[in-house]
């Protein structure tokens, strides 16, 4: 099985996750991306969030959350996500960008209700709400 090395950005704020609508994918995801060749997880995200959501990520405000490893959503064959998640407090509101056409804070209901939900938003939020991060 493929495994694809990726970065995602944790962004809370009143107890809610941030998510980005992909276009690509038709689905709302962390803020985030694939892993170019030679590229370490803190350069992948702060290229990936230039892109999505208009921002400069200060390297010195990204704290490593956990990683996660779950199906890659509408893969197939089936590629395994391989996911270090970091969180960031926010100090400029984003706006998408690339492949984004929407940027929004869920709770876990309220993502319960997307007709498309991400294995790793799904893992993610999980484990943010067991920290008492969100609800």
């Amino acid at each position: 099985m493929n495994s694809l090395k990726t970065a995602g950005l944790i962004v809370i704020k009143d107890r809610k996750l941030l998510l980005a609508f992909s276009n690509n994918k038709n689905a709302f995801y962390l803020p985030g991306g694939k892993c170019d060749a030679g590229e370490s997880s803190i350069q992948t995200l702060q290229r990936e969030i230039r892109e999505e959501l208009n921002l400069q990520l200060d390297h010195g405000l990204l704290k490593y959350y956990t990683h996660i490893s779950a199906p890659a959503f509408g893969e197939f064959p089936e590629v395994v996500m391989e996911q270090d998640c970091y969180i960031h407090e926010l100090l400029q509101t984003p706006s998408p960008g690339l492949e984004i056409s929407q940027i929004e804070y869920f709770d876990s209901k309220a993502y319960g209700f997307q007709p498309s939900q991400v294995p790793g938003v799904i893992m993610i939020m999980r484990q943010l709400k067991e920290d008492n991060l969100i609800d």
